[in-house]
């Protein structure tokens, strides 16, 4: 064993989302890239709605089957939706009744996303396997390097480019 290297190291992802909130074309007034733009943020917040509701479903065949592949974001958050990290989720509303319709969404949304339960882990690796079995793969390139060398030397340019060959499949074969 390598002394020092022993230590259990802790993994942790952070994302910050902003989600901008639905996109009225007919209310802003918007045209060209602009509404291609809304439409692509409302199509993610749909796919986000889907994955949630399944997520937060009682039911367990719709539990099953949650559909992140839907859009882009749902793959991002996937990690932060599936479980295995504590997810907060904070709901921006304005207390203006010109704005009513979009809170009242905007509440919904934030109902069905506190209905998820997950249940996180704390992602440890021991950081010891990981050097000795780099070592060992290390230890066997060493010895087909010097086995080569020693052929060159010796003149057998053939038998070098037979245990270069050998040298890629044992390579290949070894799991990092």
């Amino acid at each position: 064993k390598l002394c020092g290297l022993s230590d259990q190291v802790k993994r942790a992802c952070l994302s910050l989302v902003d989600l901008a909130g639905s996109e009225r074309a007919c209310l802003s007034g918007t045209s060209g890239m602009r509404l291609k733009e809304g439409a692509n943020i409302n199509r993610s917040l749909l796919a986000l709605g889907n994955c949630i509701n399944a997520l937060a479903s009682k039911n367990p065949q719709r539990r099953a089957h949650v559909p992140y592949r839907d859009s882009k974001l749902t793959r991002m958050l996937k990690n932060a939706l599936q479980g295995n990290c504590r997810t907060i989720m904070i709901a921006n509303i304005s207390p203006s009744s010109l704005c009513y319709e979009d809170t009242d969404n905007t509440l919904r949304y934030a109902n069905r996303a506190k209905d998820i339960r997950l249940k996180s882990t704390c992602n440890v690796t021991s950081v010891d396997y990981h050097v000795s079995e780099y070592k060992g793969v290390i230890n066997r390139l060493q010895k087909e390097v010097a086995d080569l060398r020693a052929q060159l030397a010796a003149g057998n340019v053939l038998c070098a480019s037979a245990s270069t060959d050998s040298l890629a499949d044992a390579s290949a074969g070894d799991k990092l």
